[in-house]
């Protein structure tokens, strides 16, 4: 098997290649996430774009405060809703995570270098992640957003 799926999320196993490289963020218009590698916002985005989600190219901060394609939820999270943590309630800056299920995030970690699944209670014991701002659930699939454009 070349990937893990559920009936709600499907994961390449090459997303776990993917190396952490904080250089590569929304603003970076050309890379390849197996050479470039991409910060935590890039790997969250590409995973909901794999499963068809529309997502701009935000940072944090944009993201939390978009309201034209997400939905600020705080609760009753689903597989591909995107997590906030930080060391301060501000979302500036915060790491982001995708919600895969049974209280599990998968998202690119700074420490390890790589992507990895925590437990949302692994993050809060983190001083960066100690503060979980809330999620953010999108609405709109990749095909919605070319239909509209067409």
């Amino acid at each position: 098997m070349n990937y893990i799926k559920n009936k709600h999320i499907t994961i390449p196993l090459w997303f776990f290649d993917i190396k952490y490289n904080n250089k590569i963020t929304p603003d970076e218009k050309k890379y390849n996430l197996i050479e470039t590698g991409s910060n935590c916002q890039v790997f969250a985005y590409e995973l909901l774009r794999y499963n068809k989600l529309f997502v701009p190219n935000y940072r944090s901060s944009e993201l939390w405060s978009d309201i034209e394609y997400s939905r600020i939820i705080f609760t009753n999270f689903k597989p591909l809703d995107i997590l906030f943590f930080n060391k301060t309630d501000k979302p500036f800056g915060a790491h982001l995570g995708v919600y895969i299920g049974n209280d599990n995030i998968v998202h690119n970690s700074k420490k390890i270098g790589k992507p990895i699944v925590w437990k949302i209670g692994e993050f809060l014991m983190k001083s960066e992640y100690k503060v979980f701002i809330g999620g953010k659930r999108f609405q709109k699939t990749i095909k919605y957003v070319e239909d509209l454009n067409s």
